[in-house]
């Protein structure tokens, strides 16, 4: 079997963050869950979704893994283990997202932006798993900058609630709820930690400043 090609970019682009790092349990970080074909046979992880039966798409999606794969069914699995090989996909990056909002940054597209012009609508919940009712959203709130060459940062509470939810950040990421109560700095984040999980590995980069740190500098 070739290595497994994951195009997370599709992924995002129908789901929040939160129903696979959350209600299925894969972590941030590429190579971290050592899940395994028998894993998703049995409905874990990529499983969960690729069973052949579920019904948030429609057609429902493919269903993932059999061991030993029939020889008819060779090109069901070429749509995942496609490193190295000249695979016909079902959506193709480019044309995906064409009319999507432009980014610098990035993979190109400002998925943000997207999701507010409704051009991508995320599913937050997965047929045949438990609905995890939600907590308020709190308020936007801003954290002063550090340094006197970078404008203050506003938090928007809103859009990370609905990509994540709560549960992705508290408390595994940021311990406690209260505005200051965690203690950061970048050069924490830019080691991967805290802000660093999701933005050195899925999110708008680091380097993206103005995203965050969006009040000028007096």
């Amino acid at each position: 079997m070739a290595k497994v090609v994951f195009n997370h970019w599709l992924h995002r682009s129908q789901f929040t963050c939160r129903v696979c790092h959350v209600d299925i349990g894969f972590f941030m970080k590429q190579g971290e869950t050592r899940l395994t074909a028998a894993d998703n046979m049995r409905g874990y992880y990529c499983g969960a979704c690729h069973n052949g039966t579920k019904q948030n798409f429609a057609p429902p999606v493919f269903k993932a893994c059999s061991t030993p794969p029939n020889p008819e069914e060779m090109s069901r699995c070429d749509r995942c283990h496609s490193f190295g090989k000249d695979v016909k996909k079902k959506y193709e990056f480019a044309e995906f997202t064409e009319k999507m909002p432009k980014a610098a940054l990035g993979n190109g597209v400002d998925w943000e932006k997207a999701e507010t012009a409704g051009l991508i609508t995320l599913q937050d919940n997965l047929q045949g798993l438990p609905i995890i009712k939600k907590m308020p959203i709190q308020k936007d709130f801003s954290l002063d900058s550090k340094g006197s060459w970078m404008g203050d940062i506003l938090f928007s509470h809103k859009k990370h609630a609905k990509w994540n939810g709560c549960e992705l950040c508290h408390p595994d990421i940021f311990l406690g709820v209260s505005r200051g109560a965690t203690k950061y700095n970048m050069f924490q984040i830019y080691e991967g930690e805290y802000c660093g999980v999701c933005h050195l590995n899925v999110a708008f980069p680091l380097k993206d400043c103005a995203k965050c740190h969006v009040n000028p500098v007096d």
